[in-house]
């Protein structure tokens, strides 16, 4: 694999920067906790405590089986890309506010949802990351355009970076309901194999939100 640091804690790292980011503009990423966004190094330990509290109030049920710990372990990353394209949008000018409107949106959703699902596995004693790395699981090394589950490589990432205006608006969207695709699938898994409640009810809410943002996605590219 051609990274020096694991997928997820990338991700975190990206989430941190861009939460701090945004919380100048309005406090879109509000109700998130980001106490130990100061240092670098937080961001594999900010599953203790802090991401656990955006659960239950209980805590999550200690119930769970592989294939929820698999669930969690995969749709972080996945979420937390989400919100890194979201962020890219929103800091471009001259986007359609229909897409702006979108993007915050699932920034708002998913970058809370990756903290609950962080502090399950917190709970649950498990590893942010699979055993065996991302390796086996579709994930190639990210340089390529076939990722894990709709996921996009990093060219597609810089192409979105570059991008401007209705190219930038077009790309954004098309990228992002195969996102979603992957998503739901992955979460199609859960919803078959997972036992733990708490994953299961996220699972469901995955599954309505992003199939009806799909379909809001296929309406706008189809206007264009």
């Amino acid at each position: 694999m051609k990274r020096s640091l694991p997928l997820t804690a990338l991700c975190l790292t990206a989430l941190i920067t861009l939460s701090a980011c945004g919380s100048s503009s309005g406090g879109d990423m509000e109700g998130m906790d980001m106490g130990q966004e100061s240092s670098p190094a937080a961001a594999p330990t900010a599953r203790s405590g802090t991401a656990a509290s955006s659960g239950a109030s209980d805590g999550p049920s200690a119930e769970h089986n592989g294939a929820d710990v698999m669930f969690a372990q995969m749709m972080i990353p996945h979420h937390l890309q989400a919100v890194e394209m979201s962020g890219m949008i929103l800091a471009k000018d001259g986007i359609d506010p229909q897409v702006t409107g979108l993007a915050t949106t699932i920034r708002n959703a998913q970058g809370p949802e990756a903290e609950t699902m962080t502090g399950w596995l917190d709970a649950w004693g498990e590893p942010l990351d699979p055993e065996d790395g991302m390796e086996g699981h579709d994930v190639g090394d990210m340089g390529g355009s076939a990722t894990m589950n709709g996921m996009m490589s990093e060219d597609r990432m810089a192409e979105l970076a570059s991008a401007e205006g209705p190219d930038a608006s077009c790309l954004f969207l098309e990228s992002m309901t195969a996102h979603h695709e992957g998503a739901i699938g992955m979460a199609q898994n859960q919803i078959d194999d997972g036992r733990n409640p708490e994953a299961l009810e996220l699972t469901a809410t995955i599954v309505k939100t992003q199939q009806a943002e799909i379909d809001e996605m296929e309406q706008l590219l189809a206007a264009r």
